[in-house]
């Protein structure tokens, strides 16, 4: 039994996929002029937070792992190369996709541990 908190919840949890997809374009995306500074690590914490949300709504919209895994690895490759290609004024970093990347498995996997550890119970 998957406990209430993680269930699939229809619309709702689509919902909160769709706004964070969003969110994550708008701070991936933004115009390096409109990014505002911040201390050295905020980046990288940033880029692990936004992905670790994206995989937290995905797993709660219903997204299968193998799935999510692929889109989000090859989402946060796509944009970092955009980023170093475009006109954004912004770099592309090794360092904040393997943020993205952390942000992902450590969410995931405390998505699986905590719907097993309901299970068991």
């Amino acid at each position: 039994m998957v406990p209430p908190a993680l269930a699939v919840h229809g619309a709702l949890s689509r919902g909160v996929l769709a706004v964070t997809v969003l969110v994550s374009l708008a701070v991936l995306f933004t115009p390096g002029d409109d990014v505002p500074s911040s201390p050295a690590g905020v980046d990288k914490l940033v880029h692990f937070s936004l992905f670790a949300a994206l995989a937290l709504a995905g797993r709660w919209a219903g997204l299968q792992v193998r799935t999510l895994v692929v889109l989000l690895v090859a989402y946060a490759a796509g944009s970092e190369v955009v980023q170093w290609l475009a006109p954004l004024d912004r770099d592309g970093s090794l360092g904040d996709w393997g943020a993205d990347v952390l942000g992902i498995a450590l969410a995931l996997l405390t998505w699986e541990a905590l719907a097993r550890r309901r299970v068991s119970r």
